[in-house]
């Protein structure tokens, strides 16, 4: 049982959110995370609760970054609550202390980035308690951190009673149902390049009716087949993997018949679509084609729940989005229940405007992978070990 937000009248309550937004040099090009948090603020409003908020913002390596500092974070939150928020300099220390024994029930603080700090990434217990001394209660509600064991996610609820907000609790929700109670047919299409989706792709083999593999995920997949990949990037490490994994479940895995190749990917240099298994020794695969889209469309028409995680192709580059963009379109006019996961899946689905013709956008891009590959989330175990 994970604890959930309860009564909180007129507490400080520590909330850890996920304000890491994508930034233009200082400013923030889109405030999704933060419009995600707003229900659990305004609950803890009505509550009369004074509110802290942290969270981190980049990868600043435990040094100050001046345009990693929260201060255009408190402004957008002040405008999308329409009340003012106060940020503070830093996450810890004395005059933070004073600040937040100064405030009054409704007032909220953002504390400055946790990442300032080498400490939080490092788990360290000594910077977690001096977090946690500022508050009555911590609450979790930062579901795209919740694969990181660090300070503000973990050792913290060693030191104050702690649950889960109101987003961490609908994704787990979410995905808890769709990897043990799915509708079905179940299709999952992951795409995109990191390895550790192998893991997530073993587990859902065992659930799912069918997955879809894209980008290059399906290039080490079709090199595991016997197929040639001229000189596309696959995953060595994966390979053995991925043979095991035709051999077991060739009904189940979906791989692309034709590809878009070019000798260089970013400047689409002598482009063409071959099939997959007649691609030049000195060439990339940079998308699937034509075939291969109507194949994948094909065989989601007969789905009722999707997942998708990961882009087909190179997406980034407009000459090589066709795919992703194409089921992405395709996957907006469906009945089917589709999820998507964080990261580009998401940003693909946004760029198309169609982030209102799907069932839900995950916030979380490592931490929805984890969960899917069926592992624990740490900052979702340790709240399981207590009930407040």
């Amino acid at each position: 049982m994970i604890p959930t937000i309860k009564d909180f009248e007129e507490k400080k309550v520590l909330v850890r959110v996920d304000f890491n937004v994508p930034l233009d040099d200082a400013d923030i090009t889109e405030d999704e995370r933060i419009i995600a948090a707003i229900p659990t603020i305004n609950f803890l409003l009505e509550k009369n609760a004074k509110i802290i908020l942290m969270s981190h913002l980049g990868r600043p390596k435990g040094q100050v970054v001046e345009k990693l500092k929260m201060n255009n974070v408190a402004k957008k939150l002040s405008e999308l609550l329409d009340k003012e928020v106060m940020k503070l300099d830093d996450c810890i220390g004395q005059e933070v202390k004073e600040k937040i024994n100064e405030m009054k029930n409704k007032d909220i603080v953002l504390l400055e980035n946790l990442r300032f700090h080498a400490e939080e990434e490092n788990n360290n217990e000594e910077f977690a308690k001096e977090l946690a001394s500022l508050a009555d209660v911590y609450v979790n509600d930062a579901f795209a951190n919740c694969h990181r064991n660090h300070a503000s996610m973990t050792a913290i609820t060693k030191f104050l009673p702690s649950y889960v907000g109101f987003l961490v609790k609908k994704e787990i929700t979410i995905l808890t149902k769709i990897i043990t109670n799915p509708e079905k047919p179940f299709i999952a299409i992951i795409g995109g390049a990191k390895p550790d989706k192998i893991e997530v792709i073993e587990n859902l083999l065992n659930i799912a009716d069918k997955i879809i593999i894209g980008g290059v995920l399906a290039n080490t997949f079709l090199k595991a087949s016997g197929a040639n990949i001229g000189k596309s990037k696959f995953d060595e490490k994966s390979l053995e993997t991925a043979k095991k994994l035709l051999e077991k479940f060739m009904d189940k895995i979906i791989l692309p018949v034709d590809a878009f190749v070019a000798d260089n990917i970013e400047k689409g240099t002598n482009s063409k679509i071959v099939d997959v298994k007649k691609v030049p020794d000195d060439a990339i695969i940079g998308d699937i084609g034509a075939e291969s889209i109507s194949f994948y469309k094909r065989i989601l028409k007969q789905a009722k729940t999707i997942v998708w995680s990961g882009p087909l192709g190179a997406f980034e580059f407009d000459k090589f989005a066709e795919g992703t963009n194409e089921i992405g379109l395709f996957l907006s006019g469906l009945k089917a229940k589709v999820i998507i996961g964080g990261g580009d899946s998401a940003a693909a689905i946004k760029k198309l405007g169609l982030e209102d013709k799907v069932n839900y956008i995950s916030t979380g891009g490592g931490a929805f992978l984890q969960f899917l590959s069926g592992k624990e989330l740490p900052a979702i175990k340790v709240l399981q070990k207590e009930s407040y």
